[in-house]
């Protein structure tokens, strides 16, 4: 259910009222009685929650991965030079 935003027409009271999108706009003030207005607000921008969201979330954990992977298998072909001097 979405807040909707009003203002007194009479005495500038503004305020939130939390209700479903199916029900009637208000039209009176509970300060003063006066008319209202439905004002049109921005709304709930949008929340991600949890991990994931993120292209770098997604990047790192894939290539951390495939980097280790490939450091040890460069370890494991190379062996170190011999002097026989």
């Amino acid at each position: 259910m979405p807040t909707y935003d009003y203002r007194c027409k009479e005495c500038g009271h503004r305020y939130e009222v939390f209700q479903s999108i199916t029900a009637s706009p208000l039209t009176e003030c509970p300060m003063c009685g006066g008319p209202v207005e439905r004002l049109i607000g921005s709304g709930a921008g949008l929340v991600f929650k949890g991990s994931g969201f993120y292209i770098t979330d997604y990047k790192n954990s894939k290539n951390g991965s495939e980097t280790k992977k490939e450091a040890k298998t460069a370890d494991k072909t190379t062996t170190p030079a011999k002097n026989d001097d």
